[in-house]
């Protein structure tokens, strides 16, 4: 049915179009690389759809395989491909995409066949990945959310862009990306600006536990999604929000007071020489605090004269502006102890801990703000301040 007669690479342009592997459907030849530069109009994007892919099956894909890059030269490349996996809509990030498939000098299939098309940039279908993001908010998930599992070989950008004297405000709902200490395999980066560029990278993330909630620095992220040739897994949403940035005050304080305000979260000398000694109560301390929880001190590091922990949350009575992790039923949070000397946490043990909370959603604890070892006997309290109108 297929009257077409494919040749090796060539350039292709149009709003639509079809290319093949040379001599499909009968059996691509070995030791060839062919390369199809595709332009579609300017201002529209490329939208590549593989409707059969038999090629040498390898899980690297070393031998024989199909890539395709945004861009027509030294671009970036979006996926690699081999065996008879049929990846999801492939979309460049311009008007030119690249194929290249290569085969060595043994075991041959029957190649591929692909559909090019033309379409809008910001054109969200299912199968599209990607993309620009512009509106004040909105939210992406990886391609087969939430039905199933994302597809192995995909990658994915997604560009946020928000108006010059605005920031974005990053937060997953779920995340459930295929898990390695160093995240080699699958991983979410996220990037300051609008371009893959290490040094301006905030993050990489993988696992089942949602990245904290990130602010980008100036009106640009970038969010990049891999997914290797192996396992895969639930996948992702995420919520962008654009908000202004933050205007230093004029009316800040004069440098010379001693007396720490809340603003200054930083370990000073002047801060934490305070005897560390809790005043008031429960109850007194409840309403000046931001947020008011119970857990478990999982994790703690000492730095700079300060202790970063992160507690595994037990009950949450006040939540403010504090940024909670969720990965299935665990709920943990970040809180930064100020001053390491006070109020003293211990890995292990269970506490009640009230604080005030930073710009991004960080807990942090002066000497001033209350924390207590928790025994269940407490609980009744706290079931009875979170009533209280403060």
């Amino acid at each position: 049915c297929f009257r077409h007669t494919f040749t090796c690479g060539g350039n292709l342009s149009g709003d639509t179009g079809l290319l093949g592997s040379e001599g499909f459907p009968g059996v691509y030849p070995p030791n060839s690389k062919c390369t199809w530069k595709i332009t579609v109009p300017e201002g529209k994007v490329v939208v590549l759809t593989f409707r059969f892919i038999d090629l040498e099956s390898d899980n690297l894909c070393r031998y024989d395989f199909v890539d395709v890059y945004n861009g027509h030269s030294n671009g970036q490349r979006i996926g690699r491909f081999c065996g008879t996996f049929r990846p999801g809509a492939l979309v460049s990030n311009s008007n030119k995409m690249l194929v290249q498939m290569i085969s060595d000098a043994n075991t041959a299939g029957n190649g591929f066949i692909a559909m090019f098309s033309a379409a809008e940039p910001n054109e969200r279908g299912d199968q599209y990945c990607g993309g620009r993001l512009d509106k004040p908010s909105g939210s992406f998930e990886t391609p087969n959310w939430p039905d199933r599992d994302y597809p192995a070989g995909v990658t994915c950008s997604w560009h946020i862009v928000a108006p010059k004297h605005q920031v974005i405000e990053l937060k997953f709902e779920k995340f459930d990306v295929e898990r390695d200490n160093y995240c080699r395999y699958d991983y979410v980066a996220v990037f300051n600006g609008g371009e893959i560029n290490d040094a301006k990278r905030i993050g990489k993330f993988c696992g089942d536990s949602p990245p904290a909630p990130i602010v980008s620095e100036r009106n640009e992220l970038l969010v990049q999604f891999m997914s290797d040739l192996s396992l895969t897994a639930d996948g992702f949403k995420g919520h962008y929000k654009f908000r202004p940035k933050k205007l230093p005050t004029t009316t800040a304080a004069p440098v010379t007071t001693a007396a720490p305000t809340t603003s200054s979260l930083k370990p000073t000398v002047a801060l934490c020489q305070q005897k560390c000694k809790r005043t008031g109560t429960l109850e007194s301390n409840y309403c000046s605090s931001n947020f008011v929880i119970t857990g478990t001190v999982i994790t703690t590091v000492s730095r700079g004269g300060s202790v970063y922990a992160t507690v595994s949350i037990i009950n949450v009575y006040k939540e403010g502006t504090l940024a909670i992790q969720q990965a299935g039923k665990n709920m943990s949070a970040k809180i930064t102890v100020v001053c390491k000397q006070c109020p003293l946490i211990k890995r292990g043990l269970n506490y009640i801990i009230m604080g005030q909370v930073d710009e991004e959603g960080r807990a942090k604890v002066l000497p001033s703000n209350y924390a207590m070892s928790f025994k269940t006997k407490n609980q009744k309290i706290l079931n009875s301040l979170k009533s209280k109108r403060c």
